[in-house]
């Protein structure tokens, strides 16, 4: 959730915000009067409560005669409390209903507009030409024997997989380089748990929008995740975090799942979209002054790892209706894949400021000019990357195949597949 004091004090600036999501700003005005109702039954029944107690010592001191109406009148007093009481519960979830609908406040420069808004930021490296006619990821994995989609099918149904021989291979060769880059660069590596509670996944903003998305085991009420994030983020939840020695910083590597709803027809063919894949993510809570520097430090951890994978690719700021509720700013890195003459999405960078941590209590005590920690605490900052997914495989066969279906191992990957230089076509 957003911060209250902000929505109280600069209504118009999240109206700005939401619009520029391409929400209305109405739910402004109906988060603003649901809280404002909220404190105004709280404070009624603060009051009522105050009356109870102060009736109640009356009752103690009064005479004996006396004491048969002043309990009447308590026993009325404490329906009245009671009733309030109600009143409070009840506002507080049209509260939280209404406030549930206001989505993080987008970042001054985020590109306002939906999905095609994005603005290119920068590009590295020319796409690639062949003096052949280039095979697409699949025809190259299933020559290599490094994609199975028709098993995967078999087994498990459409958008499964099997990554086998050095289709496997390079998946544990790109999360184990970008874990040792993480490593090196201070990230603390975690393996999470995949099956979440329910108020952890609503905490990092993925029960709203975008629920559809999302697997859940009904019996158990349970939920399988679709990125580290949502554990990483529910690790320190409800705790005062010392970052007085710098930001927490951590690399999850886990199986993700998602659903994958809406995007029928798109993407069908191949491993671009997945119900389940593989993801290195990286995940830092920091100082709120500190985020956007944060932000723009993950950034260049996803571009060295493309750069040494020798992929051509472009930065995009992606506009305000395509970040999702939880962040402010996204930063995508889209690789060229040559047979569809486009840039695809491999990597996102989302600094999510303090929504999430609001919503998971999650704080820390700031440090003052002077060193001394603040008596008060203040939320922290999320931030959370990609550094490494199944979906990497597409762009680099593609962009490393040879006429005869082989494939250029990148260099940076060799050490990982025992020095395998090319991976060549299976008999």
């Amino acid at each position: 959730m957003i911060d209250l004091v902000l929505l109280r004090d600069n209504p118009d600036l999240v109206k700005r915000s939401q619009e520029a999501r391409g929400e209305s700003s109405e739910s402004v005005d109906a988060a603003i009067d649901a809280d404002r109702a909220r404190r105004a039954a709280l404070t009624a029944f603060e009051e009522l409560r105050a009356a109870q107690n102060a009736h109640g010592k009356k009752v103690a001191q009064a005479p004996k005669e006396e004491k048969a109406a002043l309990v009447a009148e308590a026993k009325a007093l404490s329906d009245r409390v009671k009733e309030a009481q109600q009143a409070v519960t009840a506002a507080e979830a049209v509260a939280a209903e209404a406030l549930a609908k206001i989505e993080n406040i987008v970042i001054d420069g985020v590109p306002a507009g939906g999905e095609d808004d994005f603005v290119t930021l920068r590009t590295h490296g020319e796409p690639v030409r062949f003096d052949f006619e280039p095979r697409d990821h699949l025809a190259l994995g299933e020559m290599l024997g490094a994609i199975d989609m028709e098993r995967g099918a078999k087994v498990s149904g459409a958008r499964f997989t099997f990554l086998t021989g050095i289709g496997a291979r390079l998946e544990l060769a790109l999360m184990n380089l970008g874990m040792e880059r993480a490593l090196a660069a201070g990230f603390i590596p975690v393996i999470p748990p995949t099956l979440v509670r329910a108020e952890v996944m609503r905490g990092t903003g993925f029960l709203g929008q975008h629920a559809d998305e999302v697997y859940r085991l009904d019996d158990d009420d349970l939920y399988l995740v679709g990125t580290s994030e949502v554990p990483l983020a529910g690790f320190h939840m409800d705790e005062i975090l010392d970052l007085s020695g710098g930001a927490k910083r951590y690399a999850g590597w886990s199986t993700c799942y998602r659903r994958e709803a809406g995007s029928y027809g798109k993407d069908t063919r191949g491993i671009i979209r997945l119900h389940q894949f593989n993801k290195l993510e990286m995940f830092v809570y920091t100082t709120p002054e500190d985020a956007e520097a944060e932000h723009l430090r993950l950034v260049a951890m996803q571009e060295a790892m493309l750069q040494d994978l020798g992929l051509s690719y472009r930065v995009i700021d992606v506009a305000a209706g395509d970040l999702g509720s939880s962040a402010a700013r996204k930063y995508d890195v889209e690789a060229w894949v040559p047979t569809q003459g486009a840039y695809r999405e491999l990597t996102s960078t989302s600094n999510c400021t303090t929504y999430q941590a609001r919503r998971l209590d999650i704080r820390h005590r700031p440090v003052g000019e002077d060193g001394t920690p603040a008596s008060k605490t203040a939320h922290v900052a999320t931030l959370n990357g990609t550094l490494a997914t199944t979906r990497w495989i597409v762009a680099l066969l593609e962009t490393h195949q040879r006429a005869d279906g082989s494939v250029v191992i990148p260099e940076v990957l060799r050490p990982y597949l025992g020095g395998l230089e090319v991976a060549e076509p299976i008999a």
